[in-house]
């Protein structure tokens, strides 16, 4: 896994980070139907190839509706309300992906017997095996936790070859792309690198999660059509966080 270059290289089981506010759509909270639809084709053709595919998705699309309420909350007390968000959205695809034809399973980390299974790490693996679509749910249960964290928890539970996270720019690069045009994008990069240049990926957390494994990260654009599919099929899409010996960033 500590390859920094793709060169054709597929993969198996793969664990899928997307945001919540990437269903946001052109709303300025909730869920658009049209962008799960999408994602929701763009998953069915990837399993159909016979990639394993266990998903974590944020809140934050349902959680900036209620953002105004949490002023003065405790952190924990939020938290759990942002875990609950995260249950909104994937209940939500885990519906999409079902009328595509996909079988899913909805793991929560909290106790919601009505509308989820827990978490057992043997039985998700399990259901990869079986080729269904694992979709986590609530974070990691804990508050103080992100769910960038709580994909890098599973993708290790799990045994995934790689993290692809799923934005709305093209990859890592050099300074914000919606903010500088000078910008520059990364095609490989070394995780030491990121830290030293503190850019921003993934929150510390999570990062060190997945260098002390050595898990490979992939940023990239899941608004483009097709990327998810071209990764798993090992073409050089977005940016590869690497960990690998000589961590230089390429440009």
């Amino acid at each position: 896994m500590n390859d920094s270059s793709r060169n054709g290289r597929s993969y198996r089981r793969i664990l899928l980070k997307l945001s919540g506010e990437s269903l946001l759509g052109d709303k300025s909270y909730g869920i658009d139907e049209k962008i799960l639809a999408v994602y929701a084709q763009e998953v069915k053709e990837v399993v159909a190839a016979g990639v394993e595919l266990a998903i974590v998705i944020g809140g934050g699309n349902i959680f900036r509706g209620v953002n105004n309420a949490t002023k003065g909350m405790t952190r924990s007390h939020a938290d759990y309300m942002g875990m609950l968000a995260t249950m909104i959205n994937a209940m939500a695809l885990q519906d999409a992906l079902e009328q595509h034809g996909v079988h899913t399973r909805l793991q929560s980390s909290l106790n919601m017997d009505e509308i989820a299974e827990p978490f057992i790490r043997r039985r998700a693996i399990r259901h990869l095996e079986k080729r269904r679509v694992v979709i986590f749910g609530a974070g990691t249960g804990n508050p103080y936790f992100t769910t960038d964290t709580a994909a890098a928890l599973r993708a290790l539970e799990i045994d995934a070859e790689v993290i692809l996270k799923g934005t709305r720019v093209d990859g890592v690069f050099s300074a914000d792309p919606e903010k500088d045009s000078n910008a520059v994008k990364y095609d490989t990069i070394g995780g030491d690198e990121i830290i030293s240049r503190d850019l921003k990926v993934m929150d510390m957390t999570a990062f060190t999660l997945c260098k002390e494994s050595s898990m490979p990260i992939i940023i990239f654009n899941m608004d483009t059509g097709g990327n998810l599919n071209r990764i798993v099929n090992g073409e050089s899409v977005g940016t590869l966080v690497h960990w690998g010996e000589a961590e230089t960033a390429d440009a």
